[in-house]
C-alpha cells in the first residue's frame, strides 16, 4: 500500500557498486540525522559524500526535497565540474542540485582529497553566532574543542566559483568553518566523523547563545587550560570521531524510519 506524502523514487541500487550504495546509504541517514537533531533548513543546504573509487565524483542531495525523505536512491552523482553523473528518475519534478552546494562542496572535495563528507548548515545557532563579532567562544569544554575553528567572510550566496579559493583557504587543514552571517560547514574522514563535528559544534554554539542570554558575566577559562583541552580532541590523542556513535544512530534510525535506506 502506498504511504501518503512519500516521493516513491525506483532503487539506484543496481546502477552503482557496492561500495558507492554503502556510501549513499551513509550520506541519507546523514541527511535524516541532522533534520532530526534540528539542524535542517527545510530544502536549504546540503551535504555532501565522496564516491568511493571514482576520482571527483561526490554524492549530494536533490535541490527540491526535504532532508527528512532523502533516501539512499534519491541522491545525484555529479563530479568536480558540476555535471550530473547520475540521478533517479524524479518524474514531473526533474529536481536537480543546488548551485551553491556544487561550488562550496566541490572546492572541498577538491583541495581535500582525504575529506569523505562535507556537512553545510543554516541552524538558528550556528546562524546566530556567526553574525557575532566575536564568533564562537570557548565557554564549555565541548566549544574548546573549536579552539581554532576557521572564519570565512560573507561574500554573498555562494555562486561564483571565485570564492572557492577563499572558502577552502579559510577551511585549511581544519575540521570546521564558521561562515560569517551565514551558518556553519565542518567535514570528516568518515561520514560519523563529519556528523561528530556538525553535532558538537551545534551543541557548542547553542550553549553559547544560553550563555550569553542569561546577562550574566561570563566565566572564562586560562588560556593554557584552553589550549591543552583542545589538544585532548586532536587526531592522535584518541580514536577519530564517529567510530562508536556511528552504528548507534544508524540502529536509532532503524528503529525510527529504516526508509533512508532504499
Amino acid at each position: 500500500m502506498e504511504r501518503s506524502g512519500v516521493l516513491r523514487i525506483q532503487s539506484m541500487r543496481d546502477q552503482c557498486s557496492a561500495q558507492e550504495w554503502q556510501a549513499r546509504i551513509d550520506l541519507a541517514a546523514c541527511y535524516r540525522l541532522v533534520e532530526m537533531y534540528g539542524m535542517a533548513d527545510m530544502v536549504a543546504n546540503h551535504i555532501s559524500s565522496r564516491v568511493p573509487g571514482e576520482e571527483g565524483a561526490f554524492l549530494i542531495n536533490a535541490y527540491g526535497m526535504m532532508y527528512e525523505e532523502i533516501t539512499a536512491s534519491s541522491l545525484i552523482k555529479v563530479d568536480l565540474d558540476g555535471n550530473i553523473l547520475a540521478k533517479p528518475d524524479f518524474g514531473d519534478l526533474d529536481y536537480g542540485i543546488n548551485k551553491a552546494g556544487y561550488v562550496i562542496h566541490s572546492a572541498v572535495h577538491a583541495a581535500r582529497p582525504e575529506v569523505a563528507c562535507v556537512i553545510h548548515t543554516h541552524s538558528w545557532a550556528s546562524m546566530a553566532v556567526s553574525s557575532l563579532e566575536c564568533g564562537l567562544l570557548p565557554l564549555t569544554q565541548t566549544a574548546m574543542r573549536f579552539l581554532h575553528i576557521g572564519y570565512h567572510d560573507y561574500e554573498g550566496v555562494v555562486l561564483d566559483v571565485q570564492e572557492q579559493a577563499s572558502i577552502v583557504g579559510d577551511l585549511g587543514k581544519g575540521e570546521a568553518l564558521i561562515l560569517r552571517n551565514h551558518g556553519a560547514l565542518t567535514v570528516g574522514n568518515t561520514v560519523g566523523e563529519a556528523f561528530n563535528w556538525m553535532h558538537r559544534l551545534e551543541l557548542a554554539c547553542r550553549s553559547q547563545l544560553a550563555a550569553m542570554a542569561a546577562n550574566s558575566p561570563l566565566r572564562p577559562v586560562p588560556q593554557d587550560v584552553l589550549q591543552e583541552t583542545w589538544k585532548n580532541y586532536q587526531p592522535g590523542t584518541r580514536r577519530p570521531y564517529g567510530v562508536m556513535e556511528w552504528p548507534a544512530l544508524l540502529r536509532k534510525l532503524d528503529r525510527t524510519d529504516p526508509s533512508y535506506r532504499e
